[in-house]
């Protein structure tokens, strides 16, 4: 009789590691993909910019002074005058409860007459603050010069402030505000994303791996040649000629779970914050780095400047004092080993104790060496 090759433990024990690493797979499986919704847009499929000028009342006057703002003494009067109200000529009237304010929307795609959509309201003389005013009714045009919605209602401005006896304080910004639902659809706009069954998808970034994914995941699911790539960007796709199904046929598609292939190493910096942000595809060749912190210090001092005797006319005035120091502390030489992803090349860089403002200068300085393989892009 021969031997089992596993005993019932051993092979227990085996299928319980075979089940888990299943498992683990499955698990992780849906984290390397992305959904065609999350990386592409649909041709066609787009929001539209909206603008208007309008008045806020009923604020606590805190609103436009009429000598630097005179527009809105203008658009008062005009305002009056066609609900009826005349004002005599050379009449100077006081506006402190009343700005001028530029109102902008986003009007939706497939926006219908009689929706509603949320507007901005943003101050455009010196009104000192908005809280507690009412946008009257103002219309939104769009860059063709037609009204597509009417605005009107209520601001509410998250910023809050106080003063009293020459000390303010202030939080957050009070010269702009929301509406929420406050401008109302009157006019749609025709939105074409379909013409004979054919639809585009725009990718949100350029990527020739992406745009290839993209096909080879909606022709498995709807056959053959029913997606082609025309570049890296637009992507083909031949839907249902009956308009009825096309709205399924686009659920599903963009519902479709890709793998995209790994994005381009690029090293982002923002020169005015110091910030630096990398992709996990930054590697770094084996380099040498030598440098220094240099910091600058400006102090500023007020000094009373008084006259020689105190009845010989002078005035007594204040004068500042400025002085400017700089340190720079000794440079060291390190060594960076060949780096495979982000965790190491994060790591090399902590080893250097450099400060933000350092890594602008190595980052740079090692693209120009040729040891960051990365595409450094400065904002």
């Amino acid at each position: 009789m021969s031997k089992p090759l596993f005993s019932s433990d051993r092979g227990l024990a085996i299928r319980r590691v075979l089940l888990f690493m299943a498992i683990f797979v499955l698990a992780w499986s849906p984290a390397l993909a992305e959904r065609v919704k999350d990386i592409a847009s649909i041709q066609g499929v787009r929001e539209n910019q909206l603008i208007g000028y309008g008045l806020v009342v009923g604020l606590d006057g805190s609103g436009d002074q009429v000598r630097q703002s005179p527009f809105t003494q203008q658009s008062l009067t005009n305002m009056l005058s066609q609900l009826g109200v005349t004002i005599p000529q050379g009449s100077n009237m006081q506006v402190k409860n009343v700005a001028a304010v530029i109102v902008t929307a986003t009007l939706p795609a497939f926006a219908r007459p009689g929706q509603s959509v949320d507007v901005v309201v943003s101050s455009m003389g010196n009104a000192k603050s908005l809280r507690g005013g009412t946008l009257l009714m103002t219309p939104l045009k769009g860059a063709n010069g037609q009204v597509y919605a009417i605005a009107q209602g209520n601001l509410l401005v998250g910023g809050a402030g106080a003063q009293a006896g020459g000390s303010s304080v202030q939080v957050n910004q009070l010269n702009g505000g929301i509406i929420p639902d406050g401008a109302i659809v009157e006019r749609g706009v025709p939105t074409v994303y379909a013409r004979d069954g054919i639809i585009r998808l725009e990718l949100n970034t350029t990527d020739f791996g992406a745009a290839q994914s993209v096909v080879n995941a909606v022709n498995r699911r709807f056959g053959r040649d029913t997606a082609q790539a025309l570049d890296g960007r637009v992507i083909r796709i031949q839907g249902p000629l009956d308009e009825s199904a096309q709205t399924a046929f686009l659920s599903s598609v963009q519902n479709l779970q890709i793998k995209l292939p790994p994005a381009r190493a690029r090293v982002v910096i923002n020169a005015r914050t110091g910030s630096v942000v990398m992709n996990r595809s930054v590697t770094i060749d084996e380099a040498a780095i030598a440098y220094g912190n240099l910091s600058v210090v400006i102090s500023r001092d007020a000094q009373v400047s008084q006259p020689d005797t105190p009845f010989g006319g002078g005035q007594t005035v204040v004068t500042q004092s400025t002085e400017i120091e700089m340190r720079s502390d000794s440079g060291s030489l390190r060594r960076l080993s060949t780096s495979a992803n982000l965790s190491d090349v994060v790591r090399a860089l902590n080893s250097l104790g450099a400060t933000p403002q350092d890594l602008l200068s190595i980052l740079q300085n090692l693209k120009a060496a040729g040891a960051l393989k990365a595409d450094l892009e400065v904002i």
